[in-house]
């Protein structure tokens, strides 16, 4: 297996303290023994106890173990381990350490017992499952209905009132929500709930605006077009199940890594890359990282990946899984079409006609330049300007640069763009 960058091996730690703490342990002194064969990456480090740490990694998912208290996954261990192997300082070994060949055998038993039980499991019962989807479109029915007379009371009363109510307030209301199964409507409740308390009225009206949408288009479901309805439930958070789309036709193409961007909404994280294929189409690849969990091997901008996704239901851009992992293919990168500002302005007006409650899009903007160092505007050829995301630095794209325009790839979120890559001469640039 080819070894990860540095970029990847820092993308997959929870934090930049365990990354800090792996440098330190990241060099030949500690490790009493390493290895790597095919997929399987091992090591044992000596700490200040008696025993050595034992650290095993499976590169295909990855997963890994280690023999330190550490509730961090990967742990700094695991991280010094990756970032050796990156340095080229882990040699090929022709068998694995026992505690790591253990560590697989036991896993792989798992599997096959998890496996096995899934094939003896009773088949789908279709009237019991039906069943279960007609009471739950019921709660979320009645879930809807109190929302709608929710809003009528709040406006009633007045945003003012609104905006002096304390959160608890807000966080009583996007409860009742979740607890009628439409954990989509709770989380734009909850981003009420938190730009409330800064007082901006029309920043509140907008919002309630979008919350007013998505209920009245629930009401109505029946009337959608199928792609208006996959985006609905999308919003409402009505699940999509994995399996449902791995039963649709995969396309096979390759596949430019754009751009990622992360956020994070209470215990979770999510990662969001974006793609274009060959025919210009924007994908976006997302996952999701709960406490104690790791993403997958991060795809580095730039990078040209082959082979077939499942596309979800929904409008353009679509979300997409990989029907297998995609191969790294050597071939530049290739940006695609680009737009003015104002044309990708009036792309996602022509979208959000579609879906007037998506929030962000992703844009492939020409000949761009930032007017300052802090608080930056992206400026395009024609003098047309956004501003960017509060806390954007584009120091490394100015750099690379020279200050010169560039084409660039942004995500468009409420009137603001998140740079995610820079398309340079000297190749790709992250900010």
């Amino acid at each position: 297996m080819t070894p990860w960058s540095e970029e990847q091996v820092v993308a997959a730690a929870p934090d930049a303290s365990s990354v800090a703490a792996g440098r330190k342990l990241a060099k030949p002194a500690p490790w009493v023994e390493s290895g790597i064969t095919d997929s399987l990456l091992w090591g044992a480090c000596q700490g200040s106890g008696k025993k050595p740490y034992q650290v095993s990694i499976d590169l295909t998912e990855p997963a890994y173990r280690c023999s330190c208290p550490s509730r961090k996954f990967p742990c700094k261990h695991a991280i010094a381990l990756l970032l050796l192997w990156s340095s080229g300082q882990v040699a090929e070994a022709g068998a694995a350490a026992e505690f790591a060949r253990e560590w697989v055998e036991a896993r792989t038993t798992r599997a096959a017992a998890k496996a096995e039980r899934s094939e003896r499991s009773e088949p789908v019962d279709a009237k019991a499952q039906s069943k279960r989807r007609d009471e739950r479109v019921a709660k979320m029915d009645a879930g809807v209905d109190e929302l709608v007379l929710w809003l009528e009371d709040l406006v009633r009363a007045g945003t003012a009132a609104a905006l002096a109510q304390p959160s608890a307030w807000w966080n009583a209301a996007a409860a009742r929500l979740v607890d009628a199964q439409l954990p989509g409507l709770a989380e734009h409740l909850r981003d009420v709930a938190a730009g409330a308390s800064s007082g901006r009225e029309r920043w509140l009206l907008r919002r309630l605006g979008r919350l007013w949408s998505l209920a009245s288009a629930w009401r109505r479901r029946e009337t959608l077009e199928a792609e208006e309805l996959a985006e609905l439930h999308i919003a409402v958070g009505y699940p999509v199940q994995t399996a449902t789309v791995r039963e649709g036709e995969p396309v096979r193409g390759r596949w430019t890594v754009l751009g990622t961007a992360h956020e994070e909404r209470g215990p979770l994280t999510f990662r969001r890359t974006w793609l274009r294929g060959s025919d210009g189409e924007f994908v976006v690849l997302l996952e999701t990282q709960g406490p104690g969990q790791t993403f997958g091997v991060l795809h580095l901008p730039g990078t040209v990946l082959d082979g077939a996704v499942h596309h979800y239901p929904g409008a353009t851009p679509r979300r997409i899984l990989f029907a297998e992992p995609p191969t790294v293919v050597d071939a530049p990168p290739r940006l695609g079409s680009t737009t003015s500002i104002r044309g990708a302005v009036a792309e996602q007006a022509a979208a959000l006609a579609t879906a007037p409650w998506r929030t962000r899009f992703p844009v492939a903007l020409a000949g761009i330049r930032f007017d300052r160092i802090t608080d930056p505007r992206a400026i395009d050829d024609d003098g047309d300007a956004l501003p960017l995301v509060r806390g954007s630095d584009m120091t490394t794209v100015l750099a690379h640069t020279g200050g010169q325009a560039c084409d660039m790839v942004f995500e468009l979120e409420e009137g603001r763009l998140r740079a995610l890559s820079a398309f340079t001469d000297e190749g790709v640039v992250v900010p």
